[in-house]
């Protein structure tokens, strides 16, 4: 049976598109060439030696995900002749940086030619021209991947570029309705934080956001209700243990999630000297959905952990 377009689009998709992302910077900012009374300088050489960029799709809705580190090599010419050449380092690249406004880019120079007077006014041209244009790129760039890779996620009907989608927690479920249910565990995931640190995150409604980027609703007490990714996400608690362990209903605001059906999410936290584990168990996950649901936890949990600079280890 082919599901509507209306429902087919309503799950989360991800593709992950690192290696286009590379050869498209790598193209487009080599590209620039900027010219001036001080010289002319251009970009030989894009490396992106860290960070994954990811499209994912949730209720129509195309997300671009990405957090990049990016190191450049730059040349040029003085007026009086002189090659000169340099490195930039650009510690993050990403949508919340291009798209959500959160932070500047931060730009680290390096001079590799012989100071002069020339050479100095060349690089402090190379500082003060090359970042607008660099920027240009990268504001481009969330188009340009929608436009390559959406249809790919996409059944049908044109991708939204507006806002910030919030994504949520979904999958798609020929068996949804059975009885049957089974219990993922994701591998287990360290985190750069105390364990009380991550239990406030996970709980606490004015934490959750950082992270999620979407509202959420909890008053962190057990059999109270609490939300999720804009609603995406819904259920109770059940019990709370700070520092260690969170035993929650869980439930997907799915058309194909079954009706008053809830799993039972269970996070635990081991902390050692310099970090915490956290493992994930979802009980009650019906038949046939283990490996996406799975994919999902990974993708949006514990990746919008590492967003926020956690220094996750998957």
């Amino acid at each position: 049976m082919v599901m509507p377009a209306s429902t087919a689009n309503w799950h989360w998709k991800n593709k992950n598109v690192t290696s286009w992302a590379k050869e498209w910077f790598q193209r487009e900012l080599t590209a620039i060439v900027i010219e001036g009374t001080e010289g002319n300088i251009a970009i030989s050489s894009v490396r992106i030696e860290e960070g994954d960029v990811e499209l994912g799709q949730r209720k129509s809705k195309l997300i671009t995900i990405y957090d990049i580190q990016m190191k450049l090599d730059w040349q040029g010419t003085t007026s009086d002749g002189t090659d000169v050449t340099g490195k930039l380092s650009i510690p993050e690249v990403s949508h919340e940086i291009t798209l959500d406004k959160l932070s500047d880019y931060v730009y680290n120079w390096t001079l590799d030619t012989t100071s002069s007077p020339a050479v100095n006014a060349l690089f402090a041209f190379v500082k003060t021209r090359l970042p607008p244009a660099l920027e240009a790129k990268f504001a481009e760039f969330p188009v340009a991947l929608i436009d390559t890779h959406g249809r790919d996620l996409t059944v049908s009907g044109e991708p939204s570029r507006t806002g910030t989608p919030a994504p949520s927690i979904d999958a798609v479920a020929a068996t949804a309705a059975s009885a049957s249910t089974t219990a993922p565990k994701p591998a287990p995931s360290t985190f750069m934080a105390a364990s009380d640190d991550l239990f406030g995150l996970f709980t606490d409604e004015r934490r959750i956001p950082l992270w999620t980027r979407a509202p959420a609703q909890s008053a962190a007490q057990a059999d109270t209700e609490y939300s999720l990714f804009g609603g995406g996400v819904k259920g109770k608690y059940v019990s709370l243990t700070p520092g260690k362990e969170i035993v929650q209903t869980w439930a997907l605001q799915s058309p194909t999630w079954p009706s008053e059906h809830f799993a039972v999410l269970t996070t635990t936290f081991e902390q050692s000297s310099d970090s915490t584990k956290v493992r994930f168990t979802l009980d009650g996950v019906p038949k046939g959905m283990e490996d996406e649901i799975t994919r999902n936890l990974e993708g949006y949990y514990i990746h919008g952990l590492k967003s926020i600079g956690l220094g996750t280890v998957l």
